[in-house]
């Protein structure tokens, strides 16, 4: 449901896909998501480009789910839902579409298992586009399933009789690594869920938590952000006490998220894991141990076992002790990608080339007196105002920390006397407005927690900001509308590509703001 038919025709066509699996349809909150559409469309994309498709599993889904109109009678959060219904006759092309159902039907229900190779291909996974032209990611069977398993067990305590709840994409490296393999290779008992957490109602998450007395729960920084805009109340309904280890994936999470999980989500009284890593690094290669692991609010901690963390300037000189740079990997892990699908010369040159010897994740990341990594967020979300270098985050954090905001994102924009100058988007809180006073508010807070060179130039309210469906903000995009440029290029993976002209119609109209 992230893709639009071209970026999925694209993937295709790099993958050379003979079969595909694809559902009817899904429901995405009051969102309708007509999948088979998708790929009905996707197919006329690759038959024109000669790619041969030889069949298309198409699983009878949407029999087994209610819709949001039945369940809160078509409205979301007091919307009108877009689509209310899901039309049971979908196209249908038998030469190539199979429903899942039939295929399996006179198949024995046990499985012989089929010996592989360790170093046997497990899944490709492309990434979701927010950075460039998208990669298959490929991970393989014996290291990257040894990898899960451990760093999942680890990671999250796990024992016999807790409940898992991750609320990740299945279809994104979180959802493969913590919601399908990790938890499955421990025999773990998961709560699976389809869904967004603000629907039908605000309260979604804490209600599923009380409900099966969820022990580990796993999110993203956006989710826990998004949530804490609606306060302590809807939390406060529920008993929630069940919870032992709180997990946060996705981005770094600032210090503000961090404490309102712990104290309002957790009652103080539980571990959080700030987990580093990437779809790249297959599992958690920086994250705090519960119970093991003294935590600093917004740190990812120490590197998990087995991965050696360095931090290099621009020249490629190690800086030992406290400082800032590059983060890097010294030797490889088990679970590791090994390839980029067919184009290993691509891997090489996006993760080793620019530092010999070092796996280079593209994060910032610094080390404080204690040895404590924090990592600062995508080096290409890091400016330079007059000769200092700055991560966006560091701006975003300070942001957030006033009361008025519950999400921002920082961008650099070009500016002719600093190089670059900070342009700022802010979305607010429930029950606050958007005014000279608070933008000035917003302005002395970045200025008082920096210095006076980081003081943004430019501030916008954002209603919603750019996200793809795996909860990463798409940066490009907001670099794009701060300059006045509206050549996105492909926004498809966009979770709700509208945001982006509802963002250009918020841009300061003249000089500074």
């Amino acid at each position: 449901g992230g893709y639009s038919a071209e970026s999925l025709a694209e993937r295709m066509l790099d993958a050379q896909t003979s079969i595909l699996i694809t559902a009817d349809a899904v429901w995405r909150g009051p969102k309708l998501i007509a999948l088979k559409e998708i790929v009905d469309d996707a197919l006329k994309i690759c038959q024109s480009k000669k790619l041969k498709v030889k069949m298309n599993l198409v699983v009878q889904h949407m029999k087994n789910v209610t819709s949001p109109q039945a369940a809160s009678n078509g409205t979301a959060n007091g919307n009108p839902a877009k689509k209310t219904h899901f039309d049971d006759q979908v196209s249908w092309n038998s030469s190539i579409d199979v429903w899942w159902h039939k295929a399996i039907s006179n198949l024995s229900s046990e499985c012989p298992p089929v010996w592989m190779d360790t170093e046997d291909p497990l899944f490709m996974l492309y990434t979701s586009g927010s950075t460039g032209k998208p990669k298959g990611v490929l991970h393989t069977i014996g290291g990257y399933m040894l990898y899960v398993a451990t760093t999942f067990k680890y990671t999250f305590d796990y024992h016999p009789g807790d409940v898992y709840f991750c609320t990740a994409d299945i279809g994104w490296i979180t959802g493969h690594s913590y919601v399908t393999y990790g938890p499955m290779l421990n025999n773990a008992t998961s709560v699976l869920f389809e869904g967004v957490p603000t629907y039908p109602h605000i309260d979604r998450f804490w209600e599923i938590i009380e409900k099966y007395k969820v022990t580990k729960f796993y999110t993203a920084p956006t989710a826990i952000r998004t949530l804490m805009k609606f306060g302590d109340e809807p939390i406060k309904k529920y008993d929630i006490s069940s919870l032992t280890v709180l997990g946060s994936v996705g981005e770094p999470i600032n210090p503000e998220a961090w404490l309102w999980y712990y104290r309002v989500v957790g009652d103080s009284n539980v571990s959080i894991v700030d987990t580093f890593w990437q779809t790249e690094t297959g599992g958690h290669v920086l994250t705090p141990l519960p119970g093991a692991t003294p935590t600093k609010p917004g740190s990812a901690t120490f590197p998990f076992f087995g991965v050696e963390v360095a931090l290099l300037d621009e020249e490629g000189r190690e800086i030992k002790g406290e400082g800032e740079g590059y983060l890097v990997f010294r030797r490889p892990w088990p679970g590791i990608m090994r390839t980029v699908y067919g184009n290993h010369e691509r891997f090489e040159t996006t993760y080793f080339k620019k530092f010999q010897g070092f796996y280079c994740t593209g994060d910032g990341a610094k080390r404080d007196e204690d040895g404590y990594i924090w990592v600062t967020g995508r080096i290409d979300d890091m400016l330079n105002v007059s000769g200092h270098l700055l991560s966006t985050a560091q701006v975003e954090s300070s942001l957030v920390e006033h009361p008025a905001v519950a999400e921002s994102a920082v961008v650099a924009r070009p500016h002719s006397v600093k190089g670059e100058c900070l342009y700022c988007y802010v979305t607010l809180a429930e029950g606050n407005e958007y005014t000279d006073k608070l933008v000035a508010e917003l302005k002395n807070k970045v200025r008082s927690k920096i210095g006076a060179f980081a003081t943004p130039d430019f501030m916008q309210l954002a209603p919603g900001l750019p996200k793809t469906r795996s909860g990463k903000i798409m940066r490009r995009v907001l670099r794009k509308i701060a300059v006045g440029d509206r050549d996105f290029g492909d926004i498809s993976t966009l979770a709700d590509p509208g945001i982006v002209e509802v963002l250009f119609q918020h841009r300061p109209k003249e000089g500074r703001v």
